[in-house]
């Protein structure tokens, strides 16, 4: 499904809804040695549906090269790419998507140049939350899905000091249907209460980067999430 040169939004949007459970994101830095083409070479292996590059250090020629190399790789194994923040290596790189932050540009804006492609919006507070549910009672509402985040504490997200808890995911979701990832401090021993609460999309950096064995946990993640939701 995902070999074809041009896929619609809907296309891409439904893997998203119907097959994405574990949500890896990138860090080299935490990932013990290992590089982001190691990383992303096991949680393809170990199955997953996306991926998501984050890298904010490499300069911007080697972080294109290595958004290529993802999307021969996620084209190769039918999974959805998406690059972190920047808009302009997510379209050069043929990503399927991009994720932006708060800070970064408006979802309206990148929609009008990128119509095809998923958008992402983080979503750190009620306020923000609320926001989104306005933007999805537009026709054209911009955003594909959002994050809510940081659930547990965590040392990944700089400037995020406090945590949401999980009460979070049933407030900020009931403001609209768009789908939503949660993500923020999150172990294998957190998806079952994760899952309880509403979630069925989620997002990791150190569970998998910090693992001694990538695709195993990459693995493990997602059938500990389809077995609460009642999939396996």
């Amino acid at each position: 499904m995902m070999k074809k040169d041009r896929i619609s939004h809907a296309d891409r949007m439904a893997v998203f809804r119907d097959q994405v459970d574990i949500y890896p994101v990138s860090c080299q830095r935490l990932a013990r040695g290992r590089s982001d083409r190691q990383w992303l070479d096991a949680v393809l292996s170990g199955g997953a549906r996306v991926v998501q590059l984050r890298d904010k250090e490499s300069p911007d020629r080697e972080l294109l090269a290595k958004a290529r190399y993802f999307r021969e790789q996620t084209r190769q194994a039918g999974a959805l790419f998406l690059v972190n923040d920047r808009v302009d290596i997510a379209l050069l790189s043929g990503a399927d998507g991009v994720h932006l932050g708060q800070d970064d540009l408006p979802p309206g804006k990148v929609r009008r140049i990128a119509p095809e492609m998923i958008i992402g919006l983080s979503c750190n507070t009620e306020a923000q939350a609320r926001q989104i549910g306005e933007m999805a009672r537009k026709p054209d509402c911009p955003v594909s899905y959002y994050n809510i985040g940081p659930i547990y504490p965590t040392g990944t997200k700089e400037g995020l000091k406090a945590f949401l808890g999980v009460d979070a995911i049933g407030a900020f979701s009931s403001y609209s249907d768009l789908p939503f990832t949660v993500m923020g401090g999150i172990k294998k021993e957190h998806v079952a209460e994760l899952v309880a609460a509403g979630a069925r999309r989620i997002a990791v950096v150190t569970a998998i980067t910090a693992a001694d064995d990538m695709a195993a946990a990459t693995a493990e993640l997602g059938r500990l999430i389809r077995a609460a939701a009642g999939k396996e």
